[in-house]
């Protein structure tokens, strides 16, 4: 990757990599406990820039030229992870498990999403960087 291309993907990396500690860290512990609605949009726009973070990464750290076309395995792997932990929350709060007590009960499903959304990121960003060094 020349130098022109890097520059900002290191801007979309320290970026995106602020706003999502930035939200994580000041915003969810604030509308948590009795806003659902803003803490949904905030963990939405949250996961979509940690996400982001990890395509910059594949992208900067991709190196095409010595190895074949990257298969999307990962994020076959990452797509699998992020929706059974979605699934996994989703029966925690059929059969009504109270999130104010058992935070822990809630800690492996919430692992597993940022999991899955890194492995998707990561691939999606190497494959991104393997199809513009095939275009030049």
């Amino acid at each position: 990757m020349n130098s022109d291309r890097r520059l900002p993907l290191f801007g979309l990396l320290g970026s995106a990599l602020l706003v999502t500690l930035v939200l994580h860290l000041l915003f969810v512990p604030r509308y948590l406990p009795g806003d659902v609605l803003l803490t949904v949009l905030t963990l939405g726009a949250g996961w979509v820039t940690y996400t982001l973070v990890f395509y910059a990464l594949g992208r900067v750290g991709a190196a095409p030229q010595r190895q074949e076309f990257p298969n999307m395995r990962f994020a076959d792997i990452g797509i699998a992870v992020l929706l059974v932990s979605l699934l996994v929350l989703l029966a925690f709060d059929a059969v009504g498990v109270p999130l104010e007590g058992l935070v822990g009960i809630y800690a492996l499903p919430a692992f597993g999403i940022y999991v899955g959304l890194a492995l998707i990121g990561w691939s999606i960003g190497r494959r991104t960087e393997a199809i513009n060094q095939i275009a030049q």
